[in-house]
């Protein structure tokens, strides 16, 4: 098994719903770290299990200082973007998210998914 790990500093906003009375209820921003793991039992045809390119284009390139909420058709909580970053690469099986140095969450794909 062959594994690829891509780290991205992420600048963006978001505002959430939450049922209850909360400062993250206003917009507000974070310098969010992504992590994205990458796994494949076959390199493809270049060598690869996925370029770090490619990852970097679906992601960051996608995210990076924009407005969440605008950007994502969820409530974005570190928990949801962790879910749609692991979604948006079919190599991805887990993703690290740090909305700041004490705030983080990960997710992990079920091999039965």
């Amino acid at each position: 098994m062959y594994y690829v790990k891509k780290k991205m500093e992420i600048a963006g906003c978001h505002k959430l719903s939450l049922p209850y009375e909360s400062k993250c209820t206003n917009l507000h921003g974070h310098n969010w770290i992504v992590t994205v793991y990458c796994k494949a039992r076959e390199l493809n045809e270049v060598g690869m299990v996925i370029d770090f390119k490619h990852i970097k284009n679906k992601i960051h390139d996608y995210l990076d200082h924009g407005n969440f909420n605008e950007l994502l058709p969820f409530n974005p909580t570190a928990e949801n973007i962790a879910k749609w970053v692991c979604d948006q690469i079919p190599e991805c099986y887990k993703v690290d998210v740090e909305e700041s140095s004490n705030n983080m969450v990960t997710y992990v794909k079920d091999e039965e998914e």
